[in-house]
C-alpha cells in the first residue's frame, strides 16, 4: 500500500455567541459638528462652558447641526415635543458628542438617517415618530409610577423599604432622560406634563430630612439623588453629606449622578475632588460604605472623560464608582449592547456593573420598554462573559413591591403580559395592611410584544377583576398617603 501524506482534521470551530475584543475607550471629535468647529480643549474640558453651551431647544440644535439633518427631523422633534414628551430638552455637549460618533459626511442632510438610528439619541432625544403609534402609553401608566411621592416622609425623601430611603435634594438634572422615572418631579414642566413643585427651602428640606434620619434608626442606607447631586453646588452638598455622616446609625450613602457620564467635566474640577476626599475620609474612618451610582445605557458614553472622572472619584477615596442602566429597546436591548456596555465600563472606566432596570410604566414609554420575557432571556445571554462581581442583574420596580431580579416572578401569563410578584415587607403606605406580604402585586409587558390574541385582549378594555382590584387599592393607599401628609404639613 502506498505512502499517504498524514493529514490532521482540524476541528471545525464554531463562534461564541458573542466575541469579546477589547476596544480602548475613544473621546470622539466634537469638531465634526459645525457649531463645535472652533471650540478648544481648554473649552471642552470646562464643566461651565459644558454648562452654558448645554442645547436646550430646537433653534439651539440647528446651530449646532448646521445643514446636517433633513428639515423633517426637526418637524419630527417638534412635533413630539409639543404633544407626547414628559422631559424638556437639556443635553450637554459631552452627551450630545456621544451621537452618531463615527460620521464623516458632510453634505446637507447626510447625517439624518445615522441621527434617527442612533441609541443615544433615541432615549437622550426622542421624536415622535420614534413613539409607539397604537400603545404610545400602557393603560396602567401613571406619572409617579413607583409611588415615590406617595412614600415621602418627609418633603423629598420616599421612604420605601425598611432599612433604606431615597433623599430627593433638588429637582433638576445637568441633562434629562426622556425615560426618566421622575418625570413627575424632575425638570420644567412640558406641553403635556404639569410638573410637581418641591415647596420647601433646599436648607429646610434638608434639615427636615436629616430630622427624620436622627429619629429612625432602623434606616443604615441613604441613596443621595434627585434630580441629580451634580446640580447641588459642592458646599451645599458637601455640608448636607457631613450633617448626614453625623447620624451614627448610617452606614450606606449612595451618590447618585448621571453627569458622572453626561457631563463629567463637573467631577474633576478641583473644588469637587477635594471635597470628595475629605467626605470619603471621614467616611472611610467612621466605616461608612460610601459610593457613587451613575448612569450609562450605551457604550458610546463610556470615554476617556468619564473614565477620568471615575478615576478621580474612587482616588479621593469614594469606595465604588457603579452603574446602573436602563432596559430599553433601541439602545442596549441585545446580548451584544449590553456585554460592550460592561465591557467599557468595568474594564476600561472602572465602573461596575450593577442594575439595569427594565424601562418604568411612566407614560408615553411603550416604545422603550422591554417584556419581562426579553428581560429574563437578556439575562441568561451575559452571564458566564464578565466577572462574576461585574455581571449586573437586571431588576424590575414593581409599582408597592420595589426591586426584583426579573427571574423572581412568582407566575407569568405571557399571553396578557401580565406578571405577578410577592414581596417580603411593608411600604409605608401599608403598615396597617394585613395582606401586604401575601398578596401578588401586578406588572405589565407592553402590549405590541404581546401575541395576537393578548393585543386583542387588551384592545378590548378589559381587565381581569384581581387586577383591577389591586391597581383600584393601590390608588386608594396613594390619594390616602397624600390626604395625611397634606393634613400633617397644614398642622406644622
Amino acid at each position: 500500500m502506498a505512502d499517504r501524506p498524514y493529514e490532521a482534521e482540524l476541528p471545525v470551530v464554531i463562534e461564541q455567541p458573542y466575541q469579546y475584543r477589547r476596544r480602548e475607550l475613544v473621546e470622539p471629535d466634537w469638531t465634526r459638528f459645525p457649531g463645535w468647529t472652533d471650540v478648544t480643549e481648554a473649552d471642552w474640558a470646562s464643566a461651565q462652558w459644558q454648562r452654558v453651551h448645554c442645547v436646550k431647544n430646537v433653534k439651539q440644535l440647528r446651530a449646532l447641526m448646521g445643514d446636517r439633518l433633513h428639515e423633517s427631523f426637526y418637524e419630527d422633534l417638534e412635533s413630539d415635543i409639543a404633544h407626547s414628551a414628559t422631559m424638556s430638552m437639556l443635553l450637554p455637549p459631552q452627551m450630545l458628542n456621544t451621537m452618531v460618533p463615527g460620521v464623516e459626511e458632510t453634505a446637507p442632510g447626510s447625517w439624518t438617517d445615522a441621527f434617527y438610528a442612533d441609541p443615544v439619541r433615541r432615549y437622550m432625544l426622542p421624536v415622535a415618530s420614534d413613539r409607539h403609534a397604537d400603545w404610545p402609553s400602557h393603560p396602567f401608566a401613571a406619572r409617579d409610577s413607583l409611588h415615590e411621592h406617595d412614600m415621602w416622609a418627609v418633603e423629598g425623601l420616599t421612604h420605601r423599604y425598611p432599612t433604606k430611603v431615597l433623599a430627593e435634594l433638588l429637582s433638576t438634572c445637568p441633562q434629562y432622560c426622556g425615560h426618566c422615572t421622575r418625570m413627575d418631579l424632575v425638570g420644567n414642566s412640558t406641553p403635556t406634563v404639569d410638573k410637581r413643585k418641591l415647596s420647601l427651602k433646599p436648607v429646610d428640606r434638608q434639615s427636615a430630612i436629616l430630622e427624620y434620619l436622627q429619629t429612625h434608626p432602623g434606616v443604615r442606607d441613604v441613596v443621595v439623588s434627585g434630580g441629580d447631586v451634580a446640580n447641588l453646588p459642592w458646599k451645599q452638598l458637601e455640608r448636607f453629606l457631613d450633617r448626614l455622616l453625623d447620624v451614627e446609625t448610617i452606614r450606606d450613602i449612595r451618590l447618585a449622578t448621571k453627569a458622572l457620564m453626561g457631563l463629567p467635566q463637573h467631577w474633576l474640577q478641583d473644588e469637587v475632588v477635594e471635597g470628595m476626599a475629605r467626605v470619603a475620609k471621614r467616611a472611610a474612618g467612621q466605616g461608612v460604605n460610601l459610593a457613587i451610582h451613575t448612569h450609562v445605557n450605551h457604550a458610546n458614553s463610556v470615554t476617556p472623560t468619564v473614565a477620568r472622572a471615575a478615576a478621580a472619584m474612587l482616588d479621593a477615596g469614594v469606595r465604588d464608582v457603579r452603574n446602573q442602566g436602563v432596559l430599553m429597546r433601541g439602545v442596549n436591548d441585545t446580548q451584544a449592547d449590553l456585554l460592550d456596555l460592561c465591557f467599557a465600563l468595568q474594564g476600561e472606566a472602572n465602573i461596575l456593573p450593577y442594575y439595569f432596570y427594565m424601562c418604568d410604566m411612566i407614560p408615553n414609554a411603550e416604545h422603550w420598554r422591554t417584556s419581562v420575557a426579553q428581560a429574563q432571556d437578556l439575562q441568561t445571554a451575559i452571564m458566564g462573559y464578565l466577572p462574576g462581581y461585574a455581571t449586573p442583574r437586571i431588576i424590575c420596580d414593581v409599582p408597592m413591591v420595589g426591586k426584583r431580579w426579573v427571574h423572581q416572578l412568582s407566575e407569568y401569563d405571557r399571553e396578557l403580559g401580565i406578571s405577578y410578584w410577592t414581596k417580603n415587607y411593608r411600604t409605608s403606605l401599608e403598615a396597617d395592611d394585613p395582606d401586604a406580604l401575601t398578596r401578588r402585586y401586578p406588572f405589565y409587558d407592553p402590549i405590541d410584544t404581546l401575541p395576537k390574541a393578548g393585543q386583542q385582549w387588551w384592545a378590548n378594555m378589559h381587565a381581569p377583576r384581581e387586577v383591577k382590584e389591586a391597581g383600584n387599592a393601590a390608588a386608594v393607599r396613594s390619594r390616602q398617603a397624600a390626604a395625611r401628609q397634606g393634613e400633617a404639613a397644614e398642622v406644622g
